[in-house]
């Protein structure tokens, strides 16, 4: 490019390179603005890369409102009709990602989470976006003339003086802090005025107040959770739950589990039943099973009597549970121990104590409370401030729907900081119209 620089429009900082923050700022970049990206790890999309188990369920043909809570919950499909599962497919096959369909479950065909990160790194660095790399922000002052200014934990001749037309938070909640979602973003919200709604670790497991678990810890099996709220069912959810040393996890337990988070947060009692074999058929059916068995199996021992119906280590429990020996024989067994050994089957109970920590929740449930923002995603506080992804209290369940969030939110934020509301592709940005990389020579 010769010449003079041409204006290349508003200035845009986002701070915080995970997904939301790398659409947004491309997308801003799309727009015309100047986008310049701080991260403070030694690199951007560090926590894409463990989604998925590695493979990066990025999206879901099935998207509704129904799938998210907060109090985003109820203004998500405003912006799904914006930029949703459509404009993200179309997104990423322009940058050349072939995509995967997993009876709607949306991966990138190679079925690798680095597959994502990269087409988003080059496709940034093909727009001369500047991505400022172990940049820890750690305050913003503005508006002012001539806007906003940015505080850096180390600060540089370089950074220290520059000033934006428009900065867009999207450094996430609290979840996984070592990626860098450590709640400093939050902590410079609430500091411009904006309302937090409080935090809690969200798709993670459960930990139980009883002392048996280290004896089926390990197991695996297909299950129907019940969750209880001070004795009232609030949820329920059937898949595979895994028993752990410490209490239950898997994705049953992980998709209510932020609701059994606020209510341990609120102090109330919070219990789960589990149907060890759930069954979609009339409860006569069950009745007739157990009636069936007690009759065949009538000269075994109660050992023999379980074996066959669930995991053997989660059976040898349920009989000691019901007070039954093992070496008994079910001819033995009286009526009032059958009906509890069955019950123990199909709702067994235990206590919930506690959610595992932020370290290892894969979302952050709270944040920014969504009366503090526009359908732009504009603080209404703060002209030119925006926010996207995990800061804003809204979290989806598991299977794409918070990747899906970070892609909208980031996209309708970062067109939004650029002065623009409509929406373009790849093609209406050419490499030699982004901004050059930094020299100070344009900035």
């Amino acid at each position: 490019m010769t010449g003079k620089v041409r204006d290349m429009g508003r200035k845009v900082a986002v701070v915080g390179g995970g997904a939301a923050g790398m659409m947004a700022a491309v997308q801003a970049a799309y727009a015309g603005a100047r986008v310049t990206v701080y991260e403070r790890n030694d690199r951007v999309g560090k926590k894409i890369l463990s989604t998925g188990n590695g493979k990066c369920n990025f999206s879901n043909e099935d998207m509704r409102a129904a799938c998210y809570y907060g109090s985003g919950a109820g203004y998500v499909d405003g912006f799904y009709k914006q930029f949703g599962v459509a404009e993200t497919k179309m997104f990423f096959r322009e940058l050349g990602m072939r995509i995967k369909d997993r009876n709607g479950y949306l991966y990138p065909a190679s079925e690798q989470a680095a597959t994502v990160l990269d087409v988003l790194r080059y496709e940034m660095e093909r727009l001369g976006i500047e991505i400022c790399a172990g940049c820890r922000v750690t305050g913003i002052d503005g508006p002012g003339n001539p806007g906003y200014r940015l505080t850096l934990e180390t600060e540089t001749a370089a950074y220290k003086k520059r000033t934006y037309d428009a900065v867009i938070l999207a450094c996430g909640g609290r979840a996984a802090p070592k990626t860098g979602s450590d709640g400093t973003g939050l902590a410079m919200a609430k500091r411009l005025g904006h309302r937090i709604v409080p935090t809690v670790p969200a798709l993670t497991a459960l930990r139980c107040g009883e002392t048996f678990w280290k004896q089926v810890a390990g197991v695996r099996c297909e299950a129907r959770l019940m969750l209880y709220i001070d004795g009232n069912e609030v949820s329920s959810v059937q898949g595979e739950l895994q028993l752990t040393d410490y209490g239950i996890s898997g994705i049953p337990v992980f998709q209510f589990s932020r609701i059994a988070a606020y209510a341990l947060q609120e102090g109330r009692t919070v219990t789960v039943k589990i149907d060890l074999m759930p069954d979609p058929g009339a409860a006569d059916t069950q009745e007739a099973f157990w009636a069936q068995r007690w009759e065949r199996q009538k000269g075994q021992s109660m050992e023999q009597f379980v074996t066959g119906t669930v995991n053997k280590k989660v059976g040898l429990l349920l009989l000691k549970l019901a007070g039954i020996r093992e070496t008994e024989t079910v001819c033995e067994i009286e009526g009032a121990r059958r009906r509890k050994l069955e019950q123990l089957f199909h709702a067994f109970e235990v206590t919930v104590k506690g959610t595992n920590s932020f370290e290892q929740a894969q979302v952050c449930a709270g944040g920014v409370d969504f009366a503090e923002v526009t359908d732009r995603l504009e603080s209404v506080r703060q002209p030119g401030l925006f926010f996207a992804g995990e800061m804003l209290d809204i979290d989806g369940i598991c299977g794409g729907y918070n990747l899906q969030w970070a892609w909208s939110s980031g996209a309708v934020a970062g067109r939004a900081a650029a002065g623009k509301a409509e929406f373009c592709s790849k093609k209406d940005r050419r490499p030699d119209a982004a901004h050059k990389m930094p020299d100070g020579k344009d900035m």
